[in-house]
């Protein structure tokens, strides 16, 4: 029986109905919910290829992949020309093609960021600015227009990258779906505001340069992923933390409307504290451009021109970008590239009316009950006075500050955009994910943040 009949009746049973029935998942439960919505409406025919069975042809040139663990991998494809010198902090520009074979057994290396970092999900591979390219996992190059899942790698928009080995495509090609991987500009080279830059734009995109480089890849999948056997009309966007907050953004933005067809979300938020671009925010924050002025004091240069902020070394704004210190972190409301919250796009039936599932993990982060002030205020705004009402609806202490912290940043935001998309009347699907890694069993009593990512990709071993 064909993998998407198997797995349509067990999505289903998820779907959220207006009683919402949140289920507990397993291990093989995540991957199969993932796989099942990238295989919606998936047609199945194909045509042999009597090339090379292990070089594709692209836009910009030919690649020949590297062949492993039963699939094709393709690494390190620009998608976008490198956004270096007089090309930092603007719109990513289309890659350059290139004569004969490219060989694309390697990753490219990873988007500029603090290092080194124990995060599994970062990628031992040089950083450069020079970063911006995806990588391609497919059972061969047939046209057999398979549906695509592009996935979006967490870290807080200041680290991570799709060339991580935890997020290798090697297992999930295997269930008929080509899987797509990115990176994307993090940090301050990701997110940044300057009322240089503004001027410089004279009305187009400025700021969100990370979410920019999102829609690149995915304009690009659309343009080429048929030469690896996918289907440009039946793409799957999936991320975790960071980058499900960016499918969320992505689902936001007129920008990317058309390039994917449905959308899923591992502890996305939704509540993020956004800065906007030339004022204060709800929360007291600095505008992105009072932020950015300020961040370039801090280096010492007197700024008169584009030109002039475009000289500071990549590395002196690493050193300087303290992820601690940047205020609000990520995406930027610009009023043209993002224009709204998440919350709000999705109320007034903005977001992209696609199948989305949502959901998150049972015990987000370890958290003490008297760290629970001061987090609960930088995270999502709450009042000290909130707290003990907070507190006392859960009648169990035992890990209590991890739950609540989970519930606030992660759980109430995918419920209440889940009840909203479902009452939008897209198909809709909620989890709670609560597998207990064998690394934390005996000391977290939960699934901690994360630690579903290598069930998705069966990167366990």
């Amino acid at each position: 029986m064909p993998l998407r009949r198997r797995l349509r009746p067990a999505i289903h049973q998820r779907s959220l109905k207006p009683a919402d029935k949140r289920t507990a998942l397993g291990d093989a439960d995540m991957k199969c919910l993932l796989i099942a919505l990238a295989l919606l409406a998936s047609a199945c025919t194909s045509a042999p290829d009597t090339s090379d069975p292990t070089i594709a042809t692209v836009e910009t040139g030919q690649l020949k992949a590297l062949q492993a663990k039963g699939v094709l991998a393709f690494k390190g494809i620009p998608f976008a020309a490198p956004p270096v010198g007089a090309l930092r902090w603007k719109a990513p520009m289309r890659a350059a093609k290139w004569d004969g074979v490219k060989d694309a057994s390697a990753y490219g290396p990873i988007c500029m960021q603090k290092m080194p970092n124990p995060d599994n999900g970062i990628g031992q591979y040089p950083a450069s600015e020079d970063c911006l390219t995806l990588n391609v996992f497919t059972q061969d190059l047939s046209h057999a227009k398979r549906p695509v899942m592009v996935w979006i790698h967490g870290g807080g928009f200041v680290n991570g990258s799709g060339s991580a080995e935890l997020y290798d495509g090697s297992q999930l090609a295997k269930h008929g779906v080509v899987v797509v991987t990115i990176n994307y500009r993090l940090g301050r080279f990701g997110a940044f505001a300057h009322p240089l830059l503004t001027k410089e734009a004279a009305g187009g995109p400025v700021a969100n340069y990370g979410m920019l480089d999102m829609v690149a890849s995915l304009e690009w999948v659309k343009r080429n992923i048929a030469a690896f056997g996918g289907d440009a009309n039946n793409v799957t966007i999936f991320g975790e933390s960071a980058g499900g907050m960016a499918v969320q953004k992505l689902m936001t933005m007129p920008a990317a409307r058309g390039l994917f067809h449905k959308a899923a979300v591992q502890s996305g938020a939704g509540r993020e504290n956004t800065l906007y671009i030339d004022k204060p925010n709800e929360r007291g924050l600095p505008s992105a451009e009072t932020d950015g002025e300020a961040f370039v004091k801090t280096l010492g240069v007197a700024a008169t021109s584009p030109a002039d902020l475009r000289t500071i070394s990549a590395d002196a704004i690493i050193a300087a970008g303290d992820p601690s210190t940047f205020a609000g972190g990520g995406p930027i409301l610009d009023g043209k590239i993002i224009t709204m919250g998440v919350v709000e796009a999705f109320k007034t039936k903005k977001e992209a009316l696609v199948p989305y599932l949502v959901g998150y993990n049972s015990a987000e982060f370890p958290s003490k009950v008297e760290d629970l002030d001061a987090s609960l205020s930088r995270t999502v705004g709450a009042k000290t006075s909130d707290l003990p009402a907070l507190v006392a609806t859960y009648p169990d202490k035992a890990d209590m500050a991890a739950r609540v912290m989970g519930d606030i940043i992660f759980g109430e935001p995918a419920r209440t955009l889940a009840a909203i998309h479902a009452a939008n009347g897209q198909p809709t699907w909620l989890y709670r994910f609560d597998v207990i890694s064998p690394s934390v069993a005996g000391r977290w009593k939960g699934t901690a943040h994360a630690q579903e990512r290598q069930y998705v990709f069966d990167t366990l071993h």
